[in-house]
C-alpha cells in the first residue's frame, strides 16, 4: 500500500481510540466559537459598509441607478466567507497543534513506532517559527489568490491546494520533532514532500465533507504523524543497512 494511504487508514482506526476520541471536537469548536462570535457581533456592519461603499463612491452611481446594489452585497457575502474560511482552518490548526500534538506524537509513536529511537532535534521555538511561516505564506496565498473565488472552478481548487500545503507546512515539524535529527527532518521533508502534499490533498478534501470536517484537523495530526515516523523508520533502517548515520 502507498505510504499516504497507508497513513490514513491507520490514522482512521486511531480516530476510534478513546484518548483520541476525546480530541477530535477541541479544534473545530474553538474555531467556531471564537469566529461565529466575530460573525454574529460584525456581519451586519460588514453588510452596511459595503453598501454604503458602493452608494458613497461617485464612480459607482451608475450601478446604483441600474439598481444593481444587490451585486456587490452578493460579492461581499463572497469575500466575507472567504476571509473567514482561512482564518477558521488556522484557529483549528493551531489549536490541534498545542493541544492534540502533544498527546498524539508520543502516542503513535509507542504505539505503531515503538523500536523508533526519539532523537529530540526539534525545538519549542522551532515549532513556532515553523508555525508562524505556515500562516503567513498561507495568508499570502490566500490573498492572492481570493480574485479566483468569483470564478466557478477557482472557489473549489484554490482551497483545496492552499490547505493541503498548510497541513503539511504545520504538522511535519511537530510530528517529526520528537523523534528525528535536524539532519534527518531535513532529508525526510526532501525526499517526501510530495507525498507530504499528497496527504494535504486528500485531508484538504475532506474539509468540504459536512461533520466529517469536523474531525479532520485531528486525523491530519494523527495521518501526518504516522506519515512522517514511518519516512524516518525507512530513513534509518537505509542508513543502517548501509552502516552510516545522519548526524545533527
Amino acid at each position: 500500500m502507498h505510504p499516504v494511504a497507508t497513513a490514513l487508514v491507520r490514522a482512521l482506526g486511531d480516530l476510534r481510540q478513546p484518548r483520541i476520541m476525546v480530541l477530535i471536537l477541541i479544534p473545530p469548536l474553538a474555531a467556531f466559537a471564537v469566529w461565529g462570535a466575530l460573525v454574529w457581533t460584525y456581519a451586519g456592519d460588514w453588510a452596511r459598509w459595503v453598501s454604503d461603499w458602493v452608494a458613497g463612491a461617485s464612480w459607482l452611481a451608475w450601478v446604483g441607478s441600474l439598481g444593481l446594489s444587490w451585486v456587490f452585497i452578493w460579492a461581499s457575502t463572497i469575500v466575507a466567507v472567504a476571509l473567514l474560511l482561512p482564518v477558521m482552518l488556522i484557529t483549528a490548526l493551531v489549536v490541534t497543534e498545542l493541544v492534540a500534538m502533544p498527546v498524539i506524537v508520543p502516542w503513535v509513536g509507542k504505539r505503531h513506532f515503538p523500536r523508533l529511537e526519539p532523537r529530540r532535534g526539534g525545538t519549542v521555538a522551532g515549532s513556532l517559527a515553523n508555525a508562524a511561516a505556515a500562516i503567513a505564506v498561507f495568508v499570502v496565498l490566500w490573498l492572492i489568490t481570493l480574485p479566483l473565488w468569483l470564478t466557478g472552478i477557482g472557489a473549489l481548487l484554490a482551497p483545496l491546494l492552499l490547505a493541503a500545503h498548510f497541513n503539511q507546512r504545520m504538522f511535519r515539524y511537530d510530528a517529526l520533532a520528537e523523534h528525528a535529527t535536524a539532519a534527518e527532518y531535513a532529508s525526510i521533508v526532501a525526499r517526501a514532500r510530495g507525498r507530504f502534499f499528497g496527504l494535504g490533498v486528500l485531508l484538504g478534501a475532506l474539509y468540504w465533507v459536512p461533520f466529517v470536517n469536523l474531525a479532520v484537523p485531528v486525523l491530519g495530526a494523527l495521518a501526518f504523524t504516522h506519515l512522517c515516523l514511518g519516512e524516518l523508520a525507512q530513513l534509518r533502517d537505509r542508513i543502517e543497512d548501509r552502516g552510516l548515520r545522519i548526524e545533527d
